[in-house]
This record gives structure tokens, C-alpha cells and sequence, in this order.
């Protein structure tokens, strides 16, 4: 069972503070094996999977407001350790932090199985406010699994992580080198590649949604790459209205997935 050290942490040139500032920087979160786990949303999403968290900072503010999960938090041999309001500022990214940040390490919860109903393969994606949504909409949507290729944005950055509120730690998913081996594996097992395309001439609800399906999606301003375009057996596209040119990439994905969902649903 955890214990808040005795002292409230109020120096921010303590060690610990230092070292948790490290991990705003890719390179640290990498070289540290952690990341940052910001807000109550995030905290709770842990505890209930049973990511094990390494250290929790928290203020006095914070804990007399979430009583329940502080002590679920001391349940865990997580580090609990009390800190001022300025100390806390500094060790978060966000601007306005809610009164806790926590670090885990640095992996995956789990590798999707090849073999889904319906999957997400992102390639080149840039903005993590855009790859976080995907996460919290694919889980939402029913996806069983995301796949993004190692020239994504990094699934670790703490904006990904506040995005996709919690949906990170439940949604399989993996960093491959290659999406083409993904997809090709997708093909060998009977599910259908779709690929989102602008110009494409099928319209998201005319394609088939009950068959087993894996989505490809693109980079936000140069779409999918000419490869793995090629691959998709079909291409399907969004109606836009006139003089509009494209949706954002997590709404894009959103209108389609949740006409899968429809579409499914109705079958049933």
C-alpha cells in the first residue's frame, strides 16, 4: 500500500520535478521508458484498467476533491507524493492542470490481433490532438484495433494521451515499421482494405460495413501515400459541400466508422 510522503513538494528544482519536466521532450519520455499521464480523466483510466502507475503528483486541492480515487491510488505501490500548485505547473504541459499528473511506463497495453472486424491503419498522421481523437472515437466506434506507422506522431506525446481521454490504455494498438505488411496481412485473411480518398466515387454509405474491414488514413494535408493507396481494394470518399476541400482527418473518420456502426447495427 502506498503513503504520500510526509513533505508537500514545493521546490521546483527538487530532482523528481526535473526530472518529470524531462518528459515534455520525446527523446526523454524514450530514454526514461515513462510518460506523462495528465488529469483526474487519465488517472482514473488507469487505476480501472490496472495500468501500473510509477509516481503520482497531486495537491492537497486535488485530493480532498477525489477522495475515492486518491485512495484507490494508495491501494497501489505507486509513489504518492503532495506538491504545491506551482510545482504542478510545472511538471504538466497543460496550461490550467486539474491537479494531478502521474507517470507509467512506456508501452503499449496490448498488440491488436491480426485478425478484426473492424480496424484503423493511420499513416503519417502529424497533429496529436488528431491521433488522440482517433484513439477516443475508434474506441467508441467499436474499432478493435489501430495500427499507425513509425512516422506518426508519437502515441507517448502527452496531448495524444489527453486527447483521447483514457481510450489509449483500452484500444489495442500498434507502431509498425510498415503498413504495407499490415495490410497485406489484412488482405491474406479476408478483411477488405478501404482507403479514404477525396476523389474517390463511392460515397462512405454506399460501401458494405458488415464485412470484416480495415480503414486506411492518411496524412492530414497530403493524404495516403501513392503505396499504400494502391493497395486498398476500395476507395470511398465523404460528400463535401461545394468549395469545401476536406473534413479534418478525426472527423473524417468519425463520419465513416459511425456509418459502419449504423450499418451493423441495423443487420443485426
Amino acid at each position: 500500500m502506498a503513503k504520500p510522503e510526509n513533505l508537500v513538494l514545493t521546490s521546483r528544482q527538487n530532482p523528481l520535478v526535473k526530472q518529470l519536466r524531462k518528459l515534455h521532450r520525446a527523446r526523454e519520455r524514450s530514454r526514461q521508458q515513462l510518460i506523462l499521464l495528465e488529469g483526474t480523466n487519465l488517472a482514473e483510466t488507469a487505476v480501472q484498467e490496472s495500468c501500473e502507475l510509477d509516481t503520482v503528483c497531486f495537491t492537497q486541492a486535488w485530493k480532498s476533491r477525489y477522495p475515492q480515487l486518491f485512495n484507490q491510488l494508495q491501494d497501489s505501490p505507486t509513489r504518492l507524493v503532495e506538491v504545491s500548485d506551482e510545482v504542478l505547473e510545472a511538471i504538466a504541459t497543460t496550461s490550467s492542470p486539474d491537479g494531478i499528473v502521474a507517470t507509467a511506463p512506456r508501452k503499449p497495453p496490448q498488440t491488436p490481433q491480426s485478425t478484426v472486424s473492424l480496424g484503423v491503419a493511420v499513416e503519417r498522421l502529424q497533429d496529436p490532438g488528431n491521433l488522440g481523437t482517433i484513439f477516443r472515437t475508434a474506441a467508441a466506434a467499436g474499432v478493435e484495433g489501430l495500427w499507425m506507422s513509425h512516422d506518426t506522431v508519437g502515441y507517448d506525446h502527452p496531448k495524444v494521451l489527453r486527447a483521447s481521454a483514457g481510450q489509449w490504455l483500452r484500444l489495442p494498438f500498434a507502431e509498425v515499421e510498415t503498413l504495407e505488411e499490415t495490410i497485406i496481412q489484412a488482405k491474406a485473411q479476408g478483411i477488405r482494405v478501404v482507403a479514404t480518398q477525396p476523389k474517390a466515387t463511392q460515397m462512405h454509405w454506399d460501401y458494405n460495413w458488415t464485412q470484416p474491414t480495415l480503414i486506411l488514413l492518411g496524412n492530414e494535408g497530403a493524404g495516403l501515400s501513392q503505396p499504400l493507396a494502391e493497395l486498398a481494394d476500395e476507395a470511398i470518399a465523404i460528400p463535401l459541400a461545394e468549395g469545401v476541400e476536406s473534413l479534418n482527418a478525426a472527423i473524417s473518420l468519425a463520419v465513416v466508422l459511425y456509418e459502419a456502426q449504423r450499418q451493423r447495427n441495423f443487420k443485426k
